[in-house]
């Protein structure tokens, strides 16, 4: 048996973010919004237009832009407090993963009542949340279609929230938001967009035939304009593409869940505060080496698809072909990891039981340890 869910209104609009006021339509019963964001993109204006249209249209409006990457448990409480004092109607996330992660929470939180603690693991949030529309900036996390949220507890630790009550109401996107993405940024988000649909192909769970179409054609349409889309950041139809893609590629690892690569990148950002995107970068393609022997008729099977070969060892080739073209950093050292960390590291992955359940092939301390030190 198979079971496939996603956000049930998606809107595709470049430009569409300067009309929020048509957007939200039949979202707002009390016309009191929320926006979720960080400084960064609140910063750039990408946001300006699309207040404006809200507030001219007879919303009041209330900006949340303490978000933070990795977002911590006090961020999101911060926000839910902000946010049910204010007593909005709708939440929008407004950023890259971490701002539509956070808004993905606060709705729930905010929906009702239950506490942040109580929500971690699978299917454990529970009851309403707030009407939830998520417009992504960059095309990468795919978190606007995903029943997923990583919010960092204590110092270092990262924790999972997913439950269906998480996702969005509506998504809109909009790829002129992705104009201003620097191409280092572009390349990173991209390339852990296309980490996201070759997890989801090789899911071992939970892998179906409507998560396999999607992460195909997000294959597609990512590997063959996120080259374009780093050199010629204002290219709309890269951009959309990229948008696009990025977006089919979390509506597929949202019901085939991700492995050992989000395993093994996800102690890079917490110890290390290495971007989540850069962080699948640099551990993609010696995972997919391991994986190979499990993994082969997958690998050769989205290679034959892409037309750059029929094995598993053309797909992982390519993979290195576009981090190469695409400029991101290949090694532990550019991103100042010491080799002294590795075990650590490694310990910590271990821990990830969420995610490396999914995998091809069974992820051991040993294996991983040699990863880390290849990449070194």
């Amino acid at each position: 048996m198979h079971s496939f869910q996603t956000v049930a209104d998606i809107r595709i609009e470049p430009g569409g973010a300067a009309k929020l006021d048509y957007y939200v339509d039949g979202l707002c019963k009390n016309k009191r919004i929320a926006i979720v964001t960080d400084k960064g993109v609140r910063g750039l204006g990408l946001m300006d237009a699309g207040i404006a249209a809200l507030k001219e249209a007879g919303y009041d409006v209330i900006i949340f832009d303490k978000v933070v990457a990795d977002p911590p448990e006090e961020i999101v409480l911060k926000g839910a407090t902000a946010i049910r004092k204010f007593n909005a109607g709708l939440i929008i996330g407004f950023g890259g993963g971490s701002p539509m992660d956070t808004a993905k929470v606060i709705a729930h939180l905010v929906g009702c009542d239950q506490p942040l603690e109580t929500m971690y693991g699978v299917g454990n949030a529970k009851g309403p949340s707030l009407p939830l529309l998520l417009i992504p900036t960059t095309s990468g996390t795919g978190s606007e279609v995903t029943n997923v949220a990583i919010i960092t507890t204590g110092k270092t630790a990262k924790k999972g929230v997913v439950a269906d009550s998480l996702y969005a109401d509506r998504v809109l996107l909009d790829a002129e938001l992705t104009f201003g993405l620097p191409p280092s940024i572009t390349a990173s988000t991209g390339i852990d967009a296309m980490v996201h649909a070759i997890e989801a192909y090789t899911s071992i769970r939970e892998k179906n035939p409507l998560s396999d179409a999607l992460a195909l054609t997000a294959l597609r349409k990512m590997r063959n304009s996120i080259v374009t889309a780093v050199n010629d950041g204002k290219d709309i139809d890269a951009r959309d593409d990229m948008l696009i893609g990025a977006m089919l590629a979390g509506q597929a690892f949202s019901n085939a869940p991700c492995a050992a690569v989000h395993a093994l990148a996800y102690p890079l950002g917490g110890f290390f505060h290495v971007p989540h995107g850069l962080s699948n970068a640099l551990v993609l393609t010696e995972v997919m080496k391991y994986n190979l022997p499990k993994a082969e008729h997958w690998y050769g099977e989205i290679a034959k698809d892409l037309g750059v070969g029929q094995t598993g060892v053309s797909l992982i080739d390519e993979m290195l072909r576009l981090k190469d073209e695409t400029h991101v950093p290949k090694t532990l050292t550019e991103v100042n990891i010491p080799q002294d960390a590795i075990p650590m590291m490694a310990e910590d992955a271990m821990t990830k039981d969420r995610l490396l359940m999914n995998n091809a092939r069974e992820m051991t301390y040993d294996a991983t340890v040699k990863i880390y030190e290849t990449i070194l």
